[in-house]
């Protein structure tokens, strides 16, 4: 499936991540969590494919997604941070493995935490959001994506990790295995993952010296 559509409004979340709302193709379909190729209806840039995953609910009359840019690379996301409303992108194929299966621990790391936007978003909607927790690790306060939003829909159960910033309230450092195990409760079912992948592996890693089965370990496989 190749469809052209329309951007319809698009602003900045942070410093460095895009907000894109765009006309929803006819026919389209997706899982909450899951990610679609696109690529920019311009000359040169068709078949640039980049993955961005939906940060809209399969039932909303639009498509969004939140979009961390890269203007030093020169590539698509540059293209974006030019973008206008109005302007073309061609949505290609859906794909994805993250999907809700039960409460859990979320961790993310960066743009990581683009499909656990998806997922809260229909977990509150839905009055489900429970005892869900989310750690959410990044360089610095500025790079929290929604940090309102998580706290307010959290509270206590949205943990920030920075590894530059040192500041009251957030932990300074990296994931450890000691710190999932802090936020282990009797509700805790589940562990979603999703950043760069030396960081998923990572996790990954310190999920299984927690003696946490690979059945319980929800994560991108691509």
């Amino acid at each position: 499936m190749e469809q052209i559509v329309k951007i319809v409004s698009i602003e900045h979340l942070t410093h460095d991540v895009l907000r894109i709302v765009v006309e929803k193709p006819a026919g389209l379909s997706y899982i909450v969590g899951q990610a679609v190729d696109v690529s920019l209806n311009k000359k040169g840039w068709e078949n640039e494919l980049r993955a961005f995953t939906f940060t809209s609910l399969p039932d909303e009359d639009h498509i969004e997604f939140s979009i961390k840019t890269y203007p030093s690379h020169k590539g698509v996301t540059q293209q974006l941070l030019a973008a206008n409303q109005g302007d073309e992108l061609i949505i290609h194929n859906v794909f994805g493995d993250i999907h809700y299966k039960g409460e859990g621990i979320f961790i993310a790391g960066g743009a990581g935490i683009t499909p656990f936007i998806a997922i809260f978003k229909e977990l509150e909607k839905d009055h489900k959001i429970g005892q869900n927790k989310l750690i959410f690790a990044n360089k610095t306060k500025a790079d929290i994506i929604l940090e309102d939003k998580f706290k307010k829909l959290l509270g206590t159960n949205f943990i920030n990790v920075l590894s530059e910033d040192e500041s009251a309230n957030y932990v300074h450092g990296y994931i450890t295995a000691d710190l999932i195990r802090e936020n282990i409760d009797n509700s805790t079912q589940y562990f979603y993952i999703c950043g760069p992948d030396p960081m998923m592996e990572a996790i990954e890693k310190q999920l299984f010296s927690l003696g946490i089965s690979q059945e319980r370990i929800v994560r991108e496989a691509f």
